[in-house]
Parts: C-alpha cells; structure tokens; sequence
C-alpha cells in the first residue's frame, strides 16, 4: 500500500542561446510539516535570515523516505503547529532545499545522533523551509476534521502523527479555502 500524490504541473523555461525555449515539466507536490510552536514557531521563521529554516530530527522512515525520494524544491508546505493546545495550520513555507542528510545524525552531542548513521551511509534526511505567507485565519486541528471535504487528509485520520504528510491538490485547495489564503 502506498501514498497517492496528487500533483499539479507548472514549467520552468530554460533557453539556450541557440535554441528556442525549452520546456521543461516539473511536478510540484504539497506537504504538510509539523513543528511544536516552543520549538521553532511559524512567526519565529519568519525572523530567521533569509527566513528559512532547517528541519532537523525527522526519524521515522516513512517521513524520510518522503524527504529523500520525493520532496522537491519549489514545492509548498503547511507549516503545523502540533503539541500545543490549539494544533493547526499557521501558514505556508516553500521547500527551500530537499534531500540532504541530516547534519543532527552524526553530531555526539546533538539530541537526534545517530550511531548507526555514518557519512557514506546517512539514515536520516532534512530539508529547509523558508516563510512564505502567514494564513488570514489559523486553521485549527478541530476545523480539518470538521471538514467533510478533508476526511481523507491524513493530518485528521486517526493514528497519523507523521512529522511529514503529504496533502493532495484537492485538500491543498480546500484548507486555503478555509483560511482564505
């Protein structure tokens, strides 16, 4: 069984000074992140530079695997607030970098080291963020699952407390709705 990802296409044009434009197809996904407010809020990144952060200490395989194999740059994020007491969507971060190993895995010193992970052979993957708009209203966890149009978004299913989750088009589209993003 795995994870259907619903995708829509935009392009990029790329032109040679020889050639006319090429068009280049690149599929864009949506991701919803999880990130407890008392650890990095979305406020918070917006005051870092650049306004980008680096997600750090995802170690679930399922959420790696999303990361390594199928995050892209350029793709879009809710940012979620989880373990808090009002959970929710707080706004919407680009995929600013994908697919690196996490340098948290081979610190000693760092909470999320690894001593199975080894530079050759990372286990564990990051990506970064960066701030991209803050949503008109908080999309509260109560709100998603009183939505009979997100019954399927695995942010509001039972037992899904994946760090990473991908949200399909439809979903992406009716939680912006809600938020009038």
């Amino acid at each position: 069984m795995g994870v259907e990802f619903h995708r829509s296409l935009f392009h990029d044009y790329t032109c040679a000074p020889s050639d006319n434009a090429l068009l280049q197809e690149r599929v864009m996904a949506y991701w919803l992140v999880k990130c407890e407010p008392h650890e990095c809020s979305f406020d918070e990144l917006r005051t870092r530079p650049n306004s980008t952060g680096y997600w750090r200490g995802v170690r679930n395989y399922q959420a790696r695997n999303s990361i390594r194999d199928v995050m892209s740059k350029g793709d879009l994020a809710f940012f979620y607030h989880s373990n808090c007491d009002e959970p929710g969507i707080a706004g919407i971060v680009t995929i600013a970098a994908a697919g690196y190993p996490d340098p948290s895995q081979f610190d000693k010193k760092d909470k999320y080291y690894d001593e199975k992970s080894t530079e050759q052979e990372p286990r564990w993957y990051s990506f970064d963020v960066k701030w991209k708009k803050k949503l008109k209203t908080y999309v509260n966890l109560a709100d998603l699952k009183s939505n009979k149009k997100l019954t399927e978004m695995k942010a509001v299913q039972k037992g899904q407390r994946l760090s990473i989750q991908p949200v399909t088009e439809k979903e992406w589209k009716e939680v912006c709705k809600m938020a009038e993003a």
